[in-house]
């Protein structure tokens, strides 16, 4: 089982917090440091205010050696595609080939209102999200020396050279969301990673779902789930992290990776036995790094 380190920097968080936590994961043994992509804190004054993902991922890139790295996730809202695909590809050579792009459909109208980024309807959303997707999966994978063209109701490239290429090839894409038939079909299509996020019940079908999808195209993805981590040697500790968060014990040992090092292990344990094979340990309170070493010490190491 992967476990990575998912964070929140909306909430309030400055590059150097965002250092520190990914240098410490990296020293910890974690496999990746993932962090959100958004424009607006989603409560709190979120003070000293929201960062850029990708500004972000390309500083770290340089400044880590081993941890991977990525979005989860970015929104097609945020990006023309063809921008998108440069930055990736560009943070990927500066990192000597760590990169992840985790992406999806958006959803915060809000922090789109704030910045006054275009915002459509459910539906044209999606459709925009599929064609840039394709695109974005088109110009990382295009062989050097050739171009890429795309023809789409909402984006057309001529000749695109696919410039920079990344390192990796191919360079990994985690899809999410509700797995119906549309985005089932895409992860089976474009996704090497389909991740659930915060649905604990919903996970096995959600990945089952997938799978089919996945069977028919013959590709194999990894699985994953993203969950709230919140973990305490005792019931002492264990609360004054969970309040720490604004979160209730119970409520987070019902719907998150929650209570002592033995506790989480078995939950762990549940989501393996549905085919997960990465966790992403949403990590809020970025100032605790003691709790990064208790699960490093007394979680990690029993997987």
């Amino acid at each position: 089982m992967d476990l990575r380190i998912f964070t929140e920097p909306q909430q309030g968080a400055t590059y150097d917090d965002l250092l520190r936590v990914a240098l410490a994961a990296e020293q910890l043994g974690f496999d990746g440091f993932f962090r959100s992509d958004h424009y607006l804190t989603m409560g709190g004054d979120g003070l000293p205010g929201s960062t850029d993902a990708w500004v972000t991922l390309g500083a770290l890139a340089r400044e880590t050696s081993t941890i991977r790295l990525g979005t989860l996730v970015s929104p097609a809202t945020f990006r023309l595609p063809g921008v998108l695909a440069i930055s990736v590809a560009q943070a990927d050579q500066m990192s000597g080939g760590r990169i992840e792009l985790g992406f999806g459909a958006g959803w915060f109208d809000a922090e789109h209102t704030a910045y006054g980024i275009p915002f459509h309807d459910g539906l044209e959303r999606f459709n925009r999200f599929a064609e840039q997707l394709e695109i974005i999966h088109g110009l990382l994978n295009t062989p050097s020396g050739s171009t890429y063209s795309f023809a789409g109701e909402y984006y057309q490239l001529v000749d695109a050279p696919a410039l920079p290429k990344p390192v990796q090839s191919p360079l990994p894409i985690i899809l999410g969301g509700a797995a119906k038939t549309r985005s089932a079909a895409l992860a089976a299509r474009f996704a090497d990673e389909f991740n659930v996020a915060f649905d604990r019940a919903g996970t096995a079908d959600k990945i089952t779902r997938v799978r089919a999808a996945a069977a028919e195209t013959g590709r194999e993805l990894v699985y994953s789930a993203a969950q709230v981590l919140c973990v305490g040697r005792d019931e002492a500790e264990l609360g004054r992290r969970a309040a720490a968060i604004g979160r209730e014990v119970g409520e987070l040992r019902e719907n998150g990776l929650a209570g002592t090092p033995a506790e989480v292990v078995d939950r762990i344990g549940e989501f393996a036995a549905l085919g997960v094979t990465r966790l992403y340990l949403q990590t809020l309170d970025l100032h605790d790094l003691d709790h990064l070493e208790l699960v490093a010490s007394e979680v990690a190491r029993q997987l």
